[in-house]
């Protein structure tokens, strides 16, 4: 199959590659770049949130997006939220509010809140409800997360 080149912005650094124009951005970022932090929790349906990255501002799925979409675009994932080397204020949040069970759908979640958080610093509880409406969990009831959210969200007012 043809090949096309790829030339975007990748958790701050400008990322190229070539691959097939089929595959889509969790494909590529798992598979062809090492960067397993989203992970396939529905069959690439766009169902779960566990693939969740930020494009251009705002959270999506990267199971719904082909590598094509993203020429010259910016995307962050998990991976690039680290400061560095140490955690992002969101992921801290998550640890201490004990919103980390399995862990498989966090840093979907982790990723929805940063965007959540980047539009909305004092988001109300519907708010954060509705924000991360599109990231499933099974592990830890949602209330927790919720928890890990207003502890990011204090965070974030006072840095």
């Amino acid at each position: 199959m043809n090949q096309i080149e790829v030339i975007f912005n990748l958790n701050g650094r400008e990322t190229k590659i070539s691959c097939d124009p089929n595959k889509t951005l969790l494909d590529v970022l798992r598979n062809d770049l090492g960067l397993t932090g989203a992970k396939d929790a529905c069959g690439g349906e766009g169902e779960c949130g566990a693939c969740t990255v930020i494009f251009n501002g705002k959270p999506v799925n990267s199971c719904l997006i082909f590598i094509g979409q993203v020429i010259g675009q910016n995307i962050t994932t998990i991976e690039g939220l680290s400061l560095k080397g140490d955690y992002h204020p969101v992921q801290k949040a998550f640890v201490e509010a004990g919103a980390v069970q399995c862990g498989y759908c966090t840093p979907g979640a982790v990723i929805a809140t940063k965007a959540l958080l980047d539009r909305n610093p004092q988001p109300s509880d519907q708010e954060i409800r509705d924000g991360l409406s599109g990231n499933l969990c099974r592990c830890t009831g949602y209330n927790k997360i919720v928890d890990a959210v207003q502890l990011a969200a204090r965070e974030y007012s006072n840095g």
